[in-house]
């Protein structure tokens, strides 16, 4: 499964609002909008187990047959609103593209930047941990989210090998899904504020971003 960003925006800066937005929407969207809004209102204030189809129908003023038109079931809406994190995603893996910035600088904006997501959208992120649990059709699109970074990580390593900027070494689509797995059980570590224990997991997972592609060379040597 690939994601639907077409009627959902990510947030601006850091200090705006951590909620769903929708997109230009035609009537049939603003219908579909309003079960999106009516789910992300509904996880501020419950888990996503708690919150039955007709909890998100009547939120939206959409009856349950207008529900059902847009999503086959409650994982399916989540997995259209579970998007938004995706996108976040997305902009967070440009850095690796910017040539204006060094490697270490790169791979620490990355973090950086998925951490923020994270924060951000922290209660929408702990959904889709939750939802993946017990859902095979959202943890198919988490799995499907991770493996579609593998490919543009590995020529990212390989174009870093190439142009004589890292050492040869392991496979890179088998490293680059490694990075990505250990990365994504460090961002579900985090909690919603920053601590000196979540600071300390992310310096490390730079590091070993870092070191497993640079080696120890100076290029790795993050600089905090």
């Amino acid at each position: 499964m690939r994601p639907e960003p077409g009627s959902r925006r990510a947030t601006g800066g850091a200090g705006e609002a951590d909620s769903w937005e929708p997109g230009p929407a035609s009537r049939g969207d603003k219908r579909r909008d309003a079960l999106l809004r009516a789910l992300d209102e509904l996880l501020h204030e419950s888990n996503l187990e708690s919150i039955t189809i007709a909890d998100i129908t009547a939120r939206a003023g959409v009856t349950r047959s207008g529900f059902y038109f847009y999503f086959a079931d409650k994982a399916a809406c989540m997995a259209a609103l579970g998007a938004h994190v995706y996108v976040a995603s997305v902009a967070a893996a440009a850095h690796l593209s910017d040539e204006s910035l060094t490697a270490a600088q790169r791979i620490e904006r990355m973090v950086y930047d998925l951490t923020v997501s994270v924060r951000r959208h922290h209660y929408l992120y702990r959904a889709m941990l939750d939802a993946r649990r017990h859902s095979s059709a959202i943890r198919e699109m988490w799995d499907s989210y991770l493996e579609s970074f593998v490919a543009p990580m590995a020529q990212y390593i390989d174009g870093e090998r190439a142009a004589g900027h890292a050492p040869d070494g392991p496979h890179s689509h088998t490293l680059a899904a490694l990075l990505l797995g250990l990365s994504d059980r460090v961002l579900e570590s985090l909690g919603p504020t920053d601590t000196p224990d979540d600071r300390r997991r992310l310096d490390a997972l730079a590091t070993i971003w870092l070191r497993a592609i640079y080696g120890t060379s100076g290029i790795a040597r993050p600089h905090g």
